[in-house]
């Protein structure tokens, strides 16, 4: 199995780094601004800027271990960067959508399935390229 430079994931992991800091900032000027010095102090819109950072939190590190592991393992780099790319869109649609609305909308709905599918294909990717490497060792 060829072991390249994941440049590519370094690229998306940095964004999704950018992004993440753009769902912190807000949570900690409301806090301030607010006197909430813990949790979100039954203020709705706190709590739902914290659950779209708390999201980013739960799903984004395994995706980009797994596409990163990917890129390592020798899957193209134009897939690497689509896997990269839907992440990113997935959970700038989740926040936007979630800090609209505690509830439905398109794109908290939109951005939790396009995660979900980020993670299913770099998951099977993963497996299968697993398998493959075990029968050739």
């Amino acid at each position: 199995m060829p072991v390249a430079s994941p440049v590519v994931t370094l690229l998306v992991a940095g964004l999704h780094g950018l992004l993440l800091l753009m769902l912190l900032v807000p949570i900690v000027l409301l806090r301030r601004g607010r006197k909430v010095g813990l949790g979100h102090g039954g203020d709705i819109q706190l709590l739902q800027r914290i659950r779209a950072h708390g999201n980013f939190v739960e799903y984004v590190p395994l995706a980009l271990i797994l596409i990163a592991l990917l890129e390592v393992t020798g899957l193209r780099r134009e897939a690497v960067a689509l896997l990269g790319g839907v992440l990113l869109m997935a959970r700038v649609l989740h926040a936007v959508g979630l800090w609209r609305s505690p509830g439905y909308s398109f794109g908290r709905f939109t951005g939790t399935v396009l995660t979900f599918l980020v993670i299913l294909a770099s998951a099977a990717l993963a497996i299968t390229r697993g398998v493959a490497g075990l029968s050739l060792g």
